[in-house]
């Protein structure tokens, strides 16, 4: 990146803030340099330090003594190097197999397969390694480092452009090489004495000339991508060179698409000479500036909220800056909408099984937080005043009172997502809960209707 992917600004963001609705609630601390979030499709979480370590994070926010994985030995770290990715196969419940992208000891980009231990699902099975792709890296910076399986079953992999300033050696519009690229290879197929395979309609496949391995080029250092759940669209985030920083949507299917790095910095011309004509690139959805006396520096990509929590939240993509601590988000028609700046060095997004989403911060301390939603505000009242609570803040006992529709189902769930009370079939237009077991704090509760209408309201206990 453009400086190193972790130093800290504290200048104030230029671009106009919308109305806050974003908030961050602390899930777990006590890691060190975290880089990558994911889920392994259970309740569990599994936080990527860029040493070497994998570690399980727990629905109740406790971390296991034991790491998931320990390659510490094999990877060089840091600044922009070390264990930087992490993917889960789509049948891990049944093979097991998962898979990394790590800068090896000599400074080298390796991504490998390993299996977790039959025996015993919170470990990886010793000596498990299969390496699977690697290539030079003729720098320490710009390693990307982002692997993800698309909705295609495909295992996608971004890598930067080599390093040093402004791509001096035009590798990202080089298709003879896998720098600057989003490559996507087939790991379930391997042939030709690699253990992976070409998918047949990657855009460069059969032609020996270019590397098959590439589906899109053009980038710089696309440090974080994400598919979205629903739509299956691909959300990249590019980092800049000085002044903008970019963010990239485009179908699941589309091949071969130029993202303009190093002719355009996002949608601003950088370096033209001997480019493409700018026709034949796709320019960004949305990009914010990162020019000197803004306090950015350097965008982490996210993912599409798609969780049931904060209805608020779906169809918006979230990204995040690491040197101002930037929270933003860009909805499905390209308008972004800055909801502030946090006390956060923002290196990585995660989602949990149900699509809530997190984010990672490297520095002061390496700490989870949990996106929450604030217009959920105490003592507000549902849609159309349809739906009544009472009292709100509560001692012991909350009264729900609905009109024009029947009370369905509730649940009652802790800020972290565990369902703590739930009835269902009630049909009912009143219902009085019972909370006196439950601890002083704050609650969400989320109610359906025989109208398939949903409330999710924020309960006080005290």
């Amino acid at each position: 990146m453009k400086k190193l992917l972790f130093s800290l600004c504290a200048l104030a963001f230029i671009c106009n803030a919308n109305s806050q609705t974003v908030d961050i609630e602390l899930f777990a601390t006590g890691f060190d340099n975290p880089v990558n979030l994911q889920n392994a499709g259970d309740d569990r979480l599994f936080v990527v330090e860029q040493a070497g370590l994998i570690k399980i994070l727990n629905s109740d926010g406790t971390t296991n003594a034991t790491p998931f994985l320990d390659i510490s030995g094999q990877v060089s770290c840091c600044g922009e190097r070390g264990l930087l990715g992490l993917a889960f196969h789509p049948d891990y419940a049944n093979n097991g197999f998962f898979f990394v992208n790590y800068t090896d000891n000599s400074g080298d980009t390796q991504v490998s397969r390993f299996s977790v231990d039959s025996g015993n699902p919170n470990i990886a099975l010793p000596g498990s390694e299969l390496p699977i792709l690697d290539f030079d890296q003729p720098a320490s910076n710009h390693n990307g480092g982002c692997v993800a399986f698309g909705p295609d079953g495909y295992l996608y992999i971004a890598t930067g452009d080599g390093g040093g300033a402004e791509d001096p050696d035009n590798n990202a519009q080089n298709n003879e090489l896998l720098l600057g690229k989003l490559l996507r290879i087939d790991i379930d197929n391997p042939v030709g004495g690699n253990n992976y395979g070409i998918p047949g309609d990657n855009p460069f496949a059969g032609n020996p000339s270019n590397k098959q391995e590439i589906w899109g080029y053009g980038l710089r250092n696309p440090w974080k991508f994400s598919f979205d759940s629903v739509t299956n669209d691909l959300w990249i985030g590019d980092v800049g060179q000085y002044d903008v920083e970019e963010i990239n949507r485009v179908g699941s299917d589309e091949a071969g698409l130029n993202y303009g790095w190093r002719c355009y910095e996002g949608s601003d011309p950088f370096n033209t000479t001997g480019c493409p004509s700018p026709t034949t690139m796709e320019f960004p959805i949305a990009e914010y500036s990162s020019s000197t006396g803004s306090g950015n520096c350097s965008i982490t990509g996210g993912n599409v909220y798609r969780g049931s929590a904060y209805p608020n939240f779906v169809g918006l993509y979230f990204f995040a800056d690491v040197c101002s601590g930037l929270i933003g988000t860009v909805d499905q028609a390209g308008d972004l909408t800055d909801h502030g700046n946090f006390n956060g060095s923002w290196v990585s997004f995660g989602e949990d099984i149900t699509g809530e989403i997190y984010i990672v911060s490297r520095e002061p301390q390496g700490n989870i937080f949990k996106i929450i939603d604030t217009t959920l505000g105490v003592n507000d009242v549902a849609l159309n005043n349809d739906l009544l609570l009472y009292p709100n803040p509560t001692t012991e006992t909350l009264n729900l009172e609905i009109k024009d529709s029947m009370i369905m189902q509730y649940n009652l769930m802790d800020m972290k997502g565990s369902v703590l009370l739930n009835e269902e079939r009630l049909n009912t237009s009143n219902k009085s809960i019972n909370l006196s077991n439950l601890s002083n704090g704050i609650y969400l509760l989320k109610v359906t209707t025989n109208t398939n209408t949903t409330f999710i309201k924020k309960i006080v206990v005290q």
